[in-house]
């Protein structure tokens, strides 16, 4: 019985409070206001967020339509037998959220780049064509071309039905970590810049027997 009492009266005590006035609202009503107003902006966050992740969005600026986009339109990874298309948040924005919102950060900072038109023009974008492909293979490079295996996974690579250099690369390299697919397939959706200097270009003889006759079908 005395249980029972105490647990009324908590039970009573927590009812007082919730309907306690705050000012001019009760608590009750401003903790349940909240409640909604915080799911309303949680949704409308994801909603702007999912928005960010569309090609529509992507090619927006024609920076990109008329550059990096025109560049994908003539690759396999945008026509091909299978019809699958990859668009590009698949290849530029990691899939698990935390590391979405870290690169929609780091990504920010190009609004500066169309304000003060950086690469507004052909001729801009092939200056800096080499730096802004350097950013993306150190990334995909730091996370093991992630973007990549999120589509590409080595456990479904049937080698069997690959051309001998590239079944022979693979094996050696992929599968055993000692290189990811950025190493090899850095032309693979847009066109190279200057790679002089790139050491994929300048592996050693043993590996280049394999691996740089991969460029040859990175269309």
């Amino acid at each position: 019985m005395i249980i029972i009492q105490r647990v009324l009266s908590l039970a009573r005590a927590a009812w007082t409070a919730f309907n306690r006035p705050a000012a001019h609202l009760g608590i009750g009503f401003l903790t349940i206001g909240g409640f909604v107003a915080g799911v309303i902006w949680w949704g409308g966050f994801n909603t702007a967020l999912e928005m960010t992740n569309k090609e529509a969005f992507c090619i927006g600026c024609h920076e990109m339509k008329d550059n990096p986009y025109a560049d994908l339109k003539q690759t396999i990874h945008y026509s091909n037998r299978s019809g699958v298309r990859a668009t590009c948040p698949d290849c530029h924005v990691p899939h698990n959220w935390t590391d979405k919102i870290a690169r929609k950060m780091q990504a920010s900072k190009e609004v500066w780049g169309k304000i003060f038109g950086t690469i507004d023009t052909p001729e801009k974008f092939e200056a800096k064509r080499r730096e802004l492909a350097g950013h993306e293979w150190a990334r995909l490079k730091a996370n093991n071309s992630l973007e990549c295996r999120n589509c590409h996974s080595a456990d479904s690579m049937d080698i069997t039905r690959q051309g001998a250099r590239g079944a022979d690369a693979h094996q050696r390299f992929l599968f055993t970590g000692q290189a990811t697919c950025i190493d090899c397939h850095k032309g693979i959706a847009h066109r190279l810049p200057d790679m002089t200097g790139v050491p994929i270009w300048t592996m050693p003889d043993r590996a280049a027997a394999s691996l740089p006759d991969l460029h040859s079908g990175q269309r």
